[in-house]
């Protein structure tokens, strides 16, 4: 079993900025605005999504907002976890 502390300190950080361009380039691939995938998550504008897909103020997607993403992007979940390249 691996040391937790051994994990470098903006490790969750760095996974939230990850998944959060992963949203943003599956989405744009797949010509959805951020309006429209806010509106498809029941939001009532771009803000949560686009402050997501930045990290801004450590605005993130928790799990259930990547398992309904993935389910209206048409990807498996994990495509969302994928490095950055």
């Amino acid at each position: 079993m691996k040391d937790i502390d051994e994990l470098p300190n903006n490790f969750s950080e760095n996974l939230h900025k990850q998944i959060g361009a992963n949203v943003k380039r599956i989405r744009q691939e797949r010509n959805i605005s951020q309006l429209k995938l806010a509106y498809a998550l029941g939001y009532k504008s771009v803000s949560p999504i686009s402050s997501a897909e930045i990290y801004y103020n450590k605005i993130h997607f928790n799990v259930d907002h990547l398992a309904k993403i993935a389910y209206v992007l048409e990807v498996d979940i994990c495509e969302l976890f994928k490095p950055l390249q």
